[in-house]
């Protein structure tokens, strides 16, 4: 999966598309990621005693990996990611529009 935690991204597809936020968790082996205010569901909570009062809360579900896109930090469009590998042997992620390197 090309997109990491605390990558900028944009949504592409569903009800929030044209929304941007940060990456805050990602979930490789579902393809899925968690972007912060994107995909809000609302869950009601037991309270835990002193620590969380009940009620419903209002948190981020995961979205699907295909429907979102990553921001470069260059050229600050939605831009597919390409992999490549540096003189000393690191690989790393790349733009594909400007050829900027992303990590």
């Amino acid at each position: 999966m090309k997109i990491h935690k605390n990558d900028s991204v944009l949504v592409i597809r569903g009800k929030d598309k044209g929304k941007k936020g940060k990456v805050l968790h990602a979930f490789p082996k579902e393809n899925r990621v968690i972007v912060e205010k994107v995909n809000m569901i609302k869950r009601h909570a037991r309270a835990r005693g002193p620590v969380r009062q009940a009620g419903i809360v209002e948190r981020e579900a995961p979205i699907n990996v295909a429907k979102v896109m990553i921001l470069c930090g260059k050229c600050s469009h939605p831009v597919r990611i390409g992999y490549r590998s540096l003189e000393d042997g690191k690989r790393v992620r790349f733009c594909h529009a400007c050829t900027e390197v992303i990590d």
